[in-house]
Parts: structure tokens; sequence; C-alpha cells
């Protein structure tokens, strides 16, 4: 438990850390003043005062701030500080600052993802096939355990991945398959057949397969040069953060679970469980997590990043600032939303630890 704790804390730490930095920074960029920058919430641990800043670590470690001076727009500035008024800067400028902790999040994720293929490369599949299966388009076709598929329709083959993309996205058109067997290089035709699959989200989706599996343990280790490894890095970056989204919208329509999210346990609990595995594990599960953290900042939520970019971005269509009574009442809901959630995920936290999860 103080494991999975201590590394709840380091992640936690270094997400909220990250993502403050990207607000103290484009303030400081804009010529805003910070008064406070804090890792945590509530009473004051330790603070030191550095310049116009105090840096200070709070008793709560849920979260962070950046204080900025002229921040609330009733509140009242000194003339001599109106040139570092958050308030009084111009909209576009209020609106980086505010993205910036959202966007660090995102960066944080692709130089993790970046570093991690730059120094352990990729591990790939090998597309050799483990086993036909009876009555299976391959079976008639007469692929054999063993073969080593080299291109389908004409396209190259390096990993089992490609494979199962070229021929589950197809439309079912016969194939022009090439193996390797036994060092003979051998084209077979295959027609492969429309299935019922489940995808990663449980939904039943059609999909043509000819009906063969992996065979395990045929892995392949590509090292990677630095351009390949930033290439890597955006793929990475972009294809977790549409699956999260993607994931977020089916949580709405009702077609995943909203048992499936998790609060600060599930997280202590995972982050103690990848750190047992090491320090790749641990690195790669900061990316995903800072990645959703990035993504729900933008939710166009009220107190959330997203709430305050769609109150800008409702002051560009209009020319004129949203009223500050309206302002505190979607302030209010928002808050509302933001502790339902919360009670919400820290139920199933407890839930699953009560199930043995």
């Amino acid at each position: 438990m103080s494991h999975s704790l201590f590394a709840f804390v380091v992640v936690l730490g270094i997400l909220v850390f990250v993502h403050e930095l990207g607000h103290f920074l484009f303030a400081r960029l804009f010529g805003v003043g910070v008064e406070t920058f804090s890792l945590g919430f509530g009473p004051k641990i330790y603070k030191r005062k550095v310049g116009f800043t105090e840096y200070c670590i709070s008793l709560i470690p849920l979260g962070g701030y950046v204080k900025m001076v002229g921040e609330d727009p009733k509140e009242a500035i000194e003339p001599l500080n109106v040139e570092l008024s958050f308030t009084h800067k111009k909209l576009f400028q209020k609106a980086m600052i505010v993205a910036a902790g959202p966007l660090f999040n995102f960066l944080l994720a692709f130089l993790i993802f970046y570093t991690i293929a730059q120094f352990s490369g990729m591990y790939i599949l090998k597309p050799v096939v483990g086993a036909v299966g009876e009555n299976t388009p391959a079976k008639v076709a007469g692929i054999l355990a063993g073969d080593i598929v080299k291109s389908v329709q004409g396209k190259t083959v390096k990993s089992w991945d490609d494979m199962v993309d070229i021929i589950g996205n197809g439309t079912g058109e016969t194939l022009e398959i090439v193996i390797s067997r036994n060092g003979e290089t051998i084209l077979i035709k295959v027609t492969p057949e429309l299935k019922v699959v489940k995808n990663l989200f449980g939904e039943d989706t059609n999909k043509y397969m000819i009906g063969i599996s992996a065979k395990s343990g045929e892995i392949e280790h590509i090292p990677l040069n630095p351009f390949q490894a930033l290439a890597e890095g955006v793929k990475q970056t972009w294809s977790i953060s549409s699956l999260t989204i993607i994931s977020v919208v089916k949580i709405f329509q009702g077609t995943v679970s909203t048992d499936t999210l998790g609060g600060p346990i599930m997280i202590a609990q995972m982050a103690g469980q990848q750190a047992k595995e090491g320090m790749i594990n641990l690195a790669f599960f900061i990316a995903m997590l800072s990645i959703n953290l990035g993504i729900i900042n933008l939710f166009p939520v009220p107190v959330l990043d997203g709430g305050h970019l769609l109150f800008f971005g409702l002051e560009a269509l209009t020319g004129k600032a949203t009223s500050e009574k309206v302002r505190e009442k979607a302030n209010q809901v928002g808050i509302a939303l933001l502790v339902a959630l919360m009670v919400f995920v820290f139920y199933n936290d407890i839930v699953r630890i009560f199930n043995g999860g």
C-alpha cells in the first residue's frame, strides 16, 4: 500500500507540475504576474518566494494551481500592476495561457513516447502463422502453421498487425497472399469470410478474416533512428488521444459502462503495479494519464480550462465578455458536476476493492 501511495504521489506530482508549468510559462511569456505556483491544494506545507512568485507544496496532492495577478475580474488591481494583470491582456493571450496547461500534458506524453521509442525501439509480432482453423478460408486455400506472410494484395507485410489491417479492412475480395514456407516463396489465393467479432469496446462489428492465429513468441525488435522515434511519438500520442476521446463519447452513449471509470484509488493501485514492472511501464502509464488529464481539462465545463476557453470563444464571437453573474452560475454548476464525478469514481474504486478488483 505504501508503495502504491508513493507511486501515486510521484505520478500525480509529475502530471500536475507539467500542467501548471504550462500555465505559468505562458503567463510569464505574455507578461502576466504569477503570485503563487502550488503543487496540491489546501494548507501549504512548504513555501518559498522567489522574485514575485511564491512556490509551494500544499497538503492535498489532488491537483495544483497557478494564481495570477488580476485572474479574478472583480479583483482590485493597483495601477502599477495593471500591466501584470491577466484580465487586462488580449483575448488570444488569455486563451493561450489557459490552453497551455492541457497542451503541456500532451507534450509530456509525446516526449515520453519519443524517449521510449528512441532508446527501446519497437517490438512487433512477426507475421508467422501459429495455427489454422478447421473449415476456414485459410485451411481451404492451403495455408499451414509456420508459414511466414510476406505480402497481401501486393502490400508488403512486416508485422502481424499489418496483415490483420489489410485483410480486416478489405472488401472481401479474393486476396493474393505471398508466403514463405521452408525457404520457398508461394502465392496463395484466399477469399476472406465476414465474421462478427467484439471490438475494443465490446461492440459487435463485422470484420473480414481468413481463420489463422499468430505464432506466440515470434517477436522482433526494431531499433529506431531519431526521426523514426519522432514519428512513433506523434503516432502514439495521436492514437491514445483518439482512443480516449472515443471512449468518453461511448460512455455518454452508454456503449461503455461507467463502471470502467476510476478515481485516485484505482490510479494509485495501477501506479504501484506499473512501478513494480519497471520504469518504462511507469513512464508509459504517466504518458497515458497525461493525455487523459489534458483531454478532461479541455471539456467545456466551467472551472476547467475548457470552460474558460468556451467563454473566451463566446467573447470572440460576440465581441463582449460573458457577464459575471453568468460566469458565477456556470462555475457553480461546473463545481457541482466535478464533485459528483469525484464522488462517483470514489464509489467505483471502493466497490472494486470490496469485489477484489
